[in-house]
């Protein structure tokens, strides 16, 4: 029995020894992979995890610049910058988006259309960036807000500059407007410089002055607790503030001007003829330009893009039109600078014109006819058949070519985002887009300013410009000059270009467009002041063609049919300071309804005046005196 007992306790013992070995081995086993993790983590790894113990420390954030303010003329603010608190949402740090936006929804107010802008800049923007969810918090709402903070650690609230514009409509589409980077200029913009800026200029100055308005961005290293709130700011780099601009436009005169248009589609623009400075610039009828920053609502957006008079359409940059016998002065000068014609030589006007060899007969205005008439007499009195003849000994080449030197059919070069060339038809032109080839009669055509021949507003104001400045061209600019700091202006000069006329033929025309307002037989001869000397030439141009066998009457017209009334001009003559040109749709004859706008707005300029309330009320002897 005891040799039995004392084998049983040796094989015990054998066992705990096994045991023992197998513990010992799977311990050392285990102790080395917690080593050799342990030397991974901390050799191998060091670096690595070293940054991310930094970066969650210390946070890098951009400063936004201050976007550039917008002055007219005299120091009047047009676009400025006002303080708006607007609440953010960080998705990375939101775990349940849905239950965090229920959960504000019951402290401030959540509309649809402040969750579908949410959406979408949440889907273009990281997820690491702060998305704005609701603008313009007030003050109990910013309150609600800071008493629950400690619940919503994605939610901050940010303090925004937002652009305005006091002015509203009289300059919405001269200055043009700020809105949201979308998601094409996203991949076109310095996305660094651009950190931490929702807006960016989408038209009119606010686009073309883009870079200079909107500034530097800068920097500020900040340390953060675990919660990621800001506990002290390492360093910072400030932003670069965008430049201010101050402007040639004068906001008075731009008040009276669209006052001027009151009622009326069209435009009007007033340049200095001195240094190409736009003094005025309306697009009638406009519209306010500030719902547009924070984004427009749909219903208020499509009643602006569905309004039959389409007030977001800018008619004095993008508008192409007929210049009619606005066109006239130009084409004469262009005769006597090729030689074609002479100050007296005469042409008899019947009342019509003929090609050789062709039945059909290009009428003038004037059933009678003007008699003989030379060339100062055929710009005073509009005579169509003067200007036939003209365009068809000049021929449509040359014609294009000496009408090109105004920069017709091609853009005048202003600094705004979205101008227009107009055209001017050419042989080379037609065959190229409508593969035919041009016939004689339609140079006629052009010779009056109707055809294919279209320009902007624009364009007549800064050609007008040249004539009255001896003939230099002056490329428009609106912006005047730029801060320079310390209260300095740095001015931007506008292009400018000698057209080598001469002198005595520039003013030949001068003295014609004098006679068109001064003169007993001038087209415009209802709108000359006694206070200062105007030049200017009325314009009627078709919107359909007449039938060779046909009478224009505007009462059996549609309205929207009806001819479109132009006017140019500029004063004093002696020293011009303001070239107006003013078209109105389907207004009918430039001196009655075109000529007494642009007469008001020179007397805003140069008298001082405020424009009448009933102007452009055309009467039957006004309208039986052509243009």
């Amino acid at each position: 029995m005891a040799g039995s007992w004392f084998h049983a306790a040796d094989g015990e013992r054998r066992l705990f020894a096994r045991r023992a070995w197998v513990a010992a081995i799977l311990a050392t086993l285990l102790l080395s992979l917690v080593v050799a993790r342990v030397a991974h983590l901390q050799i191998d790894s060091h670096q690595h995890f070293s940054t991310l113990s930094q970066d969650n420390r210390v946070r890098l954030e951009p400063l936004p610049p201050v976007r550039g303010l917008i002055y007219d003329t005299q120091g009047v603010l047009l676009a400025a910058n006002e303080p708006s608190f607007t609440l953010t949402v960080t998705p990375d740090k939101a775990k349940d988006m849905d239950g965090l936006l229920g959960e504000l929804s019951k402290l401030i107010r959540l509309d649809e259309a402040d969750i579908r802008r949410f959406e979408r800049l949440r889907r273009q923007g990281s997820p690491y960036t702060a998305v704005p969810l609701r603008l313009h918090l007030t003050e109990e709402e910013i309150a609600r807000v800071s008493l629950e903070g400690y619940r919503f650690p994605a939610v901050d609230i940010r303090t925004d500059l937002l652009r305005t514009y006091p002015m509203g409509i009289y300059t919405a589409h001269v200055l043009g407007y700020v809105a949201r980077i979308d998601e094409e200029e996203v991949k076109r913009i310095d996305a660094a410089n651009y950190r931490g800026t929702d807006f960016i200029g989408k038209n009119g100055l606010e686009k073309s002055y883009e870079e200079v308005l909107h500034g530097r961005v800068g920097y500020r290293q900040v340390e953060v607790n675990a919660k990621g709130r800001v506990l002290r700011t390492l360093e910072s780099e400030p932003p670069t503030p965008g430049k201010d601009l101050r402007l040639h436009l004068d906001i008075r005169l731009q008040r009276n001007a669209a006052a001027a248009m009151a009622g009326k589609r069209g435009a009007v623009v007033a340049i200095d003829p001195r240094t190409g400075g736009v003094l005025a610039m309306v697009s009638n009828p406009g519209f306010d330009p500030n719902p547009f920053v924070e984004g427009i609502g749909a219903k208020e957006y499509a009643a602006l893009r569905d309004d039959i008079d389409v007030p977001l359409f800018d008619r004095a940059l993008r508008g192409q039109y007929p210049p009619g016998s606005t066109i006239k002065p130009f084409i004469a000068l262009g005769g006597l600078e090729t030689g074609v014609i002479t100050t007296g030589k005469v042409k008899h006007c019947s009342g019509a014109f003929q090609l050789p060899g062709q039945s059909h007969r290009y009428r003038d205005w004037r059933k009678g006819g003007h008699g003989s008439v030379d060339m100062r007499r055929a710009i005073v009195e509009s005579c169509d058949v003067y200007f036939y003849d003209l365009a068809h000994h000049l021929g449509i080449d040359r014609l294009g070519d000496f009408l090109g030197k105004f920069h017709f059919g091609r853009k005048t070069g202003v600094d705004l985002a979205g101008e227009l060339g107009g055209l001017m038809p050419s042989k080379e032109w037609k065959r190229r887009v409508r593969h035919q080839a041009w016939y004689p009669g339609e140079t006629l055509i052009v010779g009056i300013g109707q055809g294919a021949f279209l320009a902007t507003p624009l364009q007549l104001a800064a050609a007008t410009a040249a004539i009255a400045n001896g003939g230099r061209y002056l490329e428009p600019r609106v912006a005047k000059a730029l801060d320079a700091g310390q209260g300095q202006l740095a001015p931007i000069q506008a292009p400018r270009r000698d057209l080598g006329l001469d002198p005595d033929h520039v003013e030949d025309i001068i003295q014609a467009m004098t006679q068109v307002v001064e003169s007993p037989r001038g087209t415009a001869r209802r709108i000359r002041s006694p206070a200062y000397r105007i030049a200017g030439k009325t314009g009627t141009a078709q919107v359909f063609t007449v039938g060779q066998k046909e009478t224009y009457k505007e009462k059996q017209v549609a309205a929207r049919k009806r001819d479109h009334a132009l006017f140019v001009a500029f004063a004093p003559v002696d020293d011009p300071r303001i070239a107006v040109a003013v078209l109105v749709e389907n207004g009918g004859h430039g001196g009655s309804v075109a000529a007494p706008i642009a007469r008001a707005v020179m007397d805003s300029y140069l008298l001082g005046k405020d424009p009448p309330a009933d102007l452009g009320a055309e009467s039957e002897e006004e309208a039986e005196d052509g243009d």
